[in-house]
Order: structure tokens, then sequence, then C-alpha cells
């Protein structure tokens, strides 16, 4: 899928494979990535995160503000991120103990966050002028944009812990088959609870990306971004009913969304349409992924190859298979190699 994208990309536009455009994409996509990340987290223990849009947006209100007061940058991120973890521990209580299904709870943490960043932000956005926030979320190492290492270090860091830590092989566990997780024994609660914080706090680490790249914190920003996490998650193969998946090709989904909405911008194609085509996106995702649409194409596939098969063999009725041959009786083979005598004519027989 990445590879006919990327060829559909170079077909609608000359400036495609650009150098300029490309790192375009690559810096679009580092958000979506982290974001998408944090999804994945939620998504392979059989739930979803709504809120990762309105959290990120939280993070550069409270960045913005913070640093508008003079403090330190240190200060500023630890405060911002504990902030947006806190709003992905409130989601995981809500979930495990209150016993509110995910996306209603989370959902209700979509508003809370949004709207508590409209309040923080008091009506205006807010410009960020600190060259130290600016040269770690908005500069660049060498040639390479600081956000880009930001969302490969968390990527290679969650790849590391799902495959090769106990937490992660919990985390499938819990995915795979919630029940059989807690007869075994596994902290389940405890860690359902830590993936919805895990979320929060990454969609807070994303929140600073955007307010480095944009200079500025705004409740706006944000909006439609837990789409696109979903649809990075669905699209690089995790399934929405858990326990399958890995946060390298959830970072491939994010790139895929990325040159996605790349292209259509390139197409000059307006940002209703935008949503409707990525809605599409993302039905096709969880249909091949969650809704057993690869099996399915491959059920068909086979069921068509039998059909050839039968109609290259005549099409005809199947034979009827012959008739079994007669088993003589268990110790009577001498006999039945002797030829039977043959009783001799009556002609009162027919009279009898």
């Amino acid at each position: 899928m990445f590879v006919l994208v990327a060829l559909v990309g170079s077909w609608t536009s000359e400036f495609f494979f650009t150098v300029r455009n490309l790192e375009n994409i690559v810096v679009a996509a580092s958000v979506v990535a982290v974001l998408g990340v944090a999804q994945f987290i939620v998504v392979v223990t059989r739930g979803i995160d709504l809120s990762v849009g309105s959290v990120a947006a939280l993070s550069t209100v409270i960045t913005a503000v913070l640093l508008r007061q003079g403090q330190g940058v240190l200060v500023t991120v630890v405060v911002a991120l504990l902030a947006c973890a806190f709003c992905g521990f409130i989601n995981g209580i809500l979930v495990v103990y209150a016993r509110i299904a995910p996306f209603v709870a989370t959902l209700a943490m979509l508003s809370i966050a949004r709207g508590v960043a409209f309040l923080v932000q008091v009506g205006t956005l807010i410009v960020i002028s600190n060259r130290d926030f600016l040269d770690i979320f908005g500069g660049r190492t060498g040639s390479v944009p600081n956000v880009v290492i930001i969302a490969l270090i968390v990527t290679l860091i969650a790849a590391f812990v799902m495959r090769f830590t106990p937490l992660g092989r919990r985390l499938y566990a819990l995915g795979g088959n919630p029940e059989a997780a807690r007869l075994s024994g596994l902290p389940v609660k405890r860690d359902q609870v830590m993936a919805y914080t895990t979320s929060g706090l990454l969609a807070g680490l994303a929140g600073l990306m955007l307010a480095g790249r944009l200079s500025q914190g705004s409740s706006l920003v944000g909006a439609g971004y837990e789409l696109d996490s979903i649809a990075a998650t669905v699209v690089g193969g995790t399934s929405l009913f858990g326990g399958t998946g890995d946060p390298i090709s959830t970072v491939l989904g994010a790139l895929i969304i990325g040159m996605i909405g790349n292209i259509m911008n390139l197409a000059g194609i307006q940002s209703e349409p935008q949503l409707v085509i990525r809605g599409l996106v993302i039905l096709v995702a969880v249909f091949l992924t969650s809704g057993g649409g690869i099996q399915r194409i491959r059920a068909g596939l086979s069921k068509l190859r039998r059909g050839g098969r039968s109609g290259a063999d005549g099409g005809g009725p199947t034979p009827a298979p012959a008739p079994p041959e007669p088993v003589e009786a268990a110790g009577r083979s001498d006999l039945s190699a002797e030829p039977r005598p043959t009783p001799p004519h009556d002609s009162t027989e027919g009279t009898r």
C-alpha cells in the first residue's frame, strides 16, 4: 500500500518526489505517528482513545501559558506532560473502574480537554517566542527536523517495549483474551490504566511538537487528529478487536495517511472532500484488518480457482463411482475359488 500510494503521488504531481515535499510529508506525519503510537497502545488492549487530539491541544495551551509567564523549558515540558498523562489516567479510571465504554469515556474527555484548553487560553491564541523551546521542538539537528527524531525515538521505544518486555506481552495478552489474562493472574486493570495514561502522555508530547512547529498554543489545533491516529493504527494492520499489530507498522500507516493528504493538497482538493476520502480509507482499512476482509477475499479467490479448475475439466457431471467388488466371507476363500455345480434340469419345476 505504501508503494502504491507513492506511485499515485508521482503520477498526480511532478512535485511529489521533490526533497522539500517529502520533508513536508515526513514532518507532518511525525505528529500523527506519535499520536498513532498512543492510539495503538490503547487499541491493542481492545480500547480506543478519541481524546488524543484535544489533549494535544491542551498541551499546546499549557505550554504557551507557562512560557509566557517566564517558566523554564524543563518545567514547562514536565507540567504539560503530567497534565496530559493525568487526562489519560482519568480515561483509564473511567474505563476500568467505572466500567464506562472506552468510546464514551474518551469522547467525554475530548470535550473536557478542549473546553479546558479554551478556558486557559482565554479566547485568543498565545504566541510562543521562547527560542530554547522552539529550537528543541521546532528546530533541526543537522539537516533532520527534531520532530522527526522525536517520532523515531518514540517508535523505537514502543516497539522495544511491545516486543521484548513483559509489559508488552501482557498488553497483547489483554487484548487477545481479557478473561484468560485475568484468570492467569495478570494485572489486567493496572495494565489498562497504564495504557490510557501512556496514551495521554504521548498525546501531550505530540502537543509539544505542534507548539514547536506552529510557535503558538491554541485550543483549535489538533482537531481531527483523533481520526488520523485511528486511521494510522488500522492502516498499519492493528485490529480494533485488540491483540495484534505493532508500533512500526502504525508509523508506516501514519506515513501513508500523510502521503494521501499531501496528494490531495497537490491535486487541489478542498478540505471537505478530503474528510470524505479519509473516512473511506478508514472504512477500507477496518474491513481488511478487523472485519475479516482479507480472509473473505482469500476464500473468494479460492472458490474462483476451484470453479476454474472444474470448468477446465469439461464442466460435465461427475461420474458415479464404480460399485465395490464383493468381499468374500472370511475363511471361505477356498470354496469361492471352486466352480459351483449346475443343478440338474427338472421338467416339472415350472408345473410345481
